[in-house]
């Protein structure tokens, strides 16, 4: 669906069930469940979908080893739950888009003996919480073995290490994925979209005022209900509402920066638990690279917050510390901050120890706000929301939640098999097939056919993104700017910025090709692109 016609939709459906706001995690994933329940949906966002934290996360899909070790330190009830939940969140994720995610063996190094039966028991509980859906049993290894497992570790004082299982994913291409499997339901999916005002009728919400930030055209979109789904921008739209409420998030910096695969092995990620300063650090292997984060400071709630180069070099330290190889600023392809919105339940507790769940809240003129959570509980956290507005706007649905068993977009016939297909039937290269596979699920069979129209060559050459994907992305991935592509839909400027910067050209000439770009928005095109790729992605 062109963008044009997505715009009509919005201005000529004369009332929709449910508009969200944000396109992120959780406003994806309450989109995909309200949708598949039969309501009328929206989805708005001001920017990109999952532009913001939800495209600059960890990768993991974790149950939170650091909230169960609280858990058991303080015997905090809601701590364990919160971990339990996760855990199964955790195999529902993997079982409904196994093409985007995949279980990941971790090792954690031990450098004092009396670690080792801590923990190990700990990540032993970790396990059976987990139940029938975990994803592999934790194990002891000796010394020995844990450098075959992870060579780069700093041998002086290695004792042991313990592997245990979490899960991985490819966060932007997840949003994009689910926004895909909402409209595939029925969802109106319109990022570039920015509430302007909230509007009311007797008191109570019946929609909001919305700008096209592409066109600049401003119309109402009106709804029997709208949900707050808004991310680290959750309190602002709270106070769109009502000017008086208080804000319920602290935000914390988290950053990751990429380095190149020689820093991790292929199959093995690596957690230290606690660094010395309480924090906790992983550098794993992510679209054949090094990632490493990640820091945990308090921030300011803006667009596109920059890293400090302090940050950097604070993760830059302890990468030297536990690691027989040397790290310098030399060595870093690229990095990126995100915002983790934490909802605050202590209002003392510094943003370390701030719990990651999630809070709902119902303004009195009917306003639904989802604060907090994370990528693991998304699906979770989408239920209880829906649940919510359908009571708060007397919505009726025509089926109830679907969303634990539903394959999203390209899960339905994925199978390993896809990439073999695809280098056999299209003569593609082993790793381009790879990424296709991955990144597509089912779907990459439709992206690969973009090749009879000569769209078969690589952006980088040292990396999988072929030009089929740019034009893929325009047609049918909601994609509208040249930074949506090189950022969201691949991960080529997560990984590389100079490689990035060096695709910008072609990715802005075959979007102005499939959308009619003048001259004027190219360069503006090219400008923005350049401006982010320099600051902050």
């Amino acid at each position: 669906m062109k963008r044009s016609e997505v715009m009509d939709s919005l201005v000529r459906e004369e009332l929709y069930d449910l508009l969200i706001i944000g396109a992120g995690a959780t406003g994806c994933g309450i989109a995909v469940d309200a949708a598949s329940r039969g309501l009328k949906v929206a989805l708005v966002d001001k920017q990109d979908i999952a532009e913001g934290t939800s495209s600059k996360s960890t990768k993991l899909v974790h149950g939170g080893v650091r909230y169960l070790e609280a858990a058991v330190k303080k015997l905090d009830r809601a701590q364990y739950h919160l971990v339990k939940e996760a855990l199964q969140e955790r195999g529902i994720f993997l079982q409904n888009a196994p093409h985007l995610a995949n279980a990941l063996p971790l090792v954690t190094p031990l450098y004092n003996w009396l670690e080792v039966p801590y923990v190990y028991a700990g990540l032993v509980m970790y396990d059976l919480l987990a139940g029938k859906r975990g994803l592999g049993r934790s194990y002891l290894v000796g010394r020995n073995e844990a450098l075959r497992r992870f060579p780069m570790l700093k041998r002086e004082g290695l004792k042991a290490g313990v592997v245990y299982y979490d899960g991985q994913f490819n966060d932007a291409r997840m949003a994009v994925t689910l926004a895909l499997t909402a409209r595939q339901h029925g969802a109106t999916i319109a990022p570039h979209v920015e509430v302007t005002a909230l509007e009311k009728d007797g008191g109570k919400l019946c929609g909001a005022r919305v700008r096209d930030a592409i066109s600049g055209e401003e119309f109402a979109v009106r709804a029997r209900s709208v949900i707050n789904a808004a991310g680290p921008f959750v309190d602002s739209i709270r106070q769109m509402d009502d000017t008086t409420a208080k804000p319920l998030l602290k935000a914390a910096s988290g950053i990751h920066i990429i380095l190149s695969s020689r820093f991790v092995p292929p199959d093995t990620g690596l957690l230290i638990p606690k660094t010395e300063d309480g924090r906790v650090l992983f550098v794993l292997p992510w679209q054949g690279h090094a990632l490493v984060g990640t820091t945990d400071n308090p921030a300011a709630i803006v667009d596109h917050p920059q890293v400090k180069e302090e940050e950097i070099a604070y993760v830059l330290r302890h990468v030297n510390k536990y690691f027989d190889l040397s790290a310098t600023r030399a060595d870093v392809l690229s990095v990126w901050s995100g915002l983790r919105p934490l909802v605050q339940f202590d209002e003392n507790a510094s943003t370390a120890q701030q719990v990651r769940e999630h809070l709902i809240l119902v303004s009195p003129s009917g306003l639904v706000s989802m604060a907090g959570g994370k990528w693991t509980s998304y699906r979770k956290m989408a239920e209880e929301a829906v649940d919510q507005a359908i009571e708060t706007g007397r919505l009726n649905p025509s089926s109830p939640c679907r969303t634990r068993d539903l394959r999203l977009v390209g899960a339905a016939n994925y199978t390993p098999e896809i990439s073999s297909v695809l280098q056999k039937d299209y003569g593609l290269a082993a790793d381009i097939a790879e990424h296709l596979q991955h990144a597509f699920g089912d779907q990459a069979m439709g992206v690969a056919r973009l090749l009879n129209e000569g769209l078969g060559a690589r952006l980088h050459p040292d990396h999988p993104y072929i030009e089929a994907e740019v034009v893929h992305a325009a047609r049918h991935e909601f994609a509208e700017r040249a930074c949506d592509v090189l950022t969201r839909r691949i991960p080529l400027a997560l990984l590389d910025k100079a490689a990035a910067l060096s695709a910008l050209p072609r990715v802005v000439e075959l979007m102005a090709s499939e959308c009619n770009w003048d001259g004027q928005r190219q360069a503006a095109e090219l400008e923005t692109a350049r401006e982010r790729l320099a600051t902050a992605i």
